[in-house]
């Protein structure tokens, strides 16, 4: 049966995540998740920020045989919404997130696969017989919901693909998307019998976010969006405090900090065999005046943005969200 080794990566968009590598086989519906029993993650750097995110892996076949095998690199879901809150601002290219990959030092040119998905049936071939674009804020994508027809646009507001923004009927209303489009990035690799492989990834995280504070209620931790930041960013009293003084002098005619939130699914790395051996996370908050708060042990203060933590036979049990306060441009 052919396997995938596939690196899962969602930018911050609605319900953020980008991922870590995991095997998966192709079955009918799909990829499903598999351990991997011969080809273990002896390490992984992983540096992450919000205007870049680098993860360098150094995997190792330690059977007797050659793993033959697809690499696959999911692209982050993009769903779209009537509000639309998200970061990316490419919308117009295949490749929205600048990803790169590089194995063994040899850039890798990857085949891509977009699949458009509504209320979880696959409508892919649909777009393809109308000539609708699959991204869903791609200006081109617009376009061509306007010259829809009278019967397809009535269908497509029926089945819930589009959003009717305005009045009148449907001939007379714009259609905002609502379908989610799930691209992957995939190319041939081979792992020798008892050698290592190295694989870098580059991509530009898009990052969600709010305008002002927004986990204190009143301007006093409580509530449910605050329980929600404690359990997700472990948020800290020193944290906590410091927020709250933010968030006063805004009241009092100061300019708001915002929120910027990343996350990286690093659980799947489980499915490799055994646990990561040498594991490093590097988190740049970007300013020094930002404040950033995440879930970890062992984490030291490297540099003025900067924060280390390092582990070995790292077993991932849960995900990294990650939470930076960013101050007004005047107060960096």
């Amino acid at each position: 049966m052919l396997k995938l080794f596939t690196l899962i990566v969602a930018a911050v968009i609605a319900s953020p995540a980008l991922a870590n590598d995991t095997m998966a086989e192709v079955k009918t519906g799909g990829l499903i998740f598999a351990q991997s029993d011969n080809v273990s993650m002896a390490e992984e750097d992983l540096f992450i920020s919000a205007s870049e995110v680098r993860v360098d892996y150094i995997f190792e076949n330690s059977s007797d045989k050659d793993v033959e095998s697809l690499v696959a690199f999911p692209m982050p879901d993009i769903t779209g919404q009537v509000d639309n809150n998200s970061a990316i601002s490419d919308y117009d290219s295949d490749n929205f997130l600048h990803f790169s990959t590089v194995q063994d030092g040899r850039p890798i040119t990857a085949k891509l696969q977009q699949r458009v998905v509504s209320l979880g049936i696959d409508v892919t071939d649909e777009f393809a017989k109308l000539g609708i674009p699959v991204l869903p804020y791609s200006q081109k994508t617009t376009e061509a919901l306007a010259k829809l027809s009278e019967t397809a646009r009535k269908d497509w507001i029926s089945r819930g693909l589009v959003y009717p923004m305005g009045a009148g009927d449907a001939a007379g209303v714009d259609l905002v998307p609502l379908w989610t489009l799930r691209s992957t990035y995939w190319w041939r690799t081979t792992f020798p019998a008892k050698k290592k492989v190295s694989v870098e990834h580059r991509y530009k995280p898009a990052v969600g976010g709010t305008v002002a504070i927004s986990f204190l209620e009143g301007g006093e931790p409580k509530g449910e969006r605050f329980e929600e930041y404690s359990r997700k960013y472990c948020l800290d009293g020193d944290f906590v405090r410091v927020a709250q003084q933010r968030a006063r002098e805004a009241e009092a005619g100061g300019a708001n900090y915002t929120e910027s939130w990343i996350s990286y699914v690093l659980s799947t790395g489980a499915n490799w065999a055994g646990p990561i051996k040498r594991f490093q996370l590097t988190i740049d908050k970007g300013k020094p005046g930002s404040l950033i708060s995440f879930c970890g042990s062992n984490v030291q203060r490297i540099g003025p943005t900067t924060f280390r933590m390092t582990a070995e036979d790292f077993d991932p049990t849960r995900d990294f969200d990650i939470l930076i306060l960013n101050p007004p441009e005047t107060a960096q």
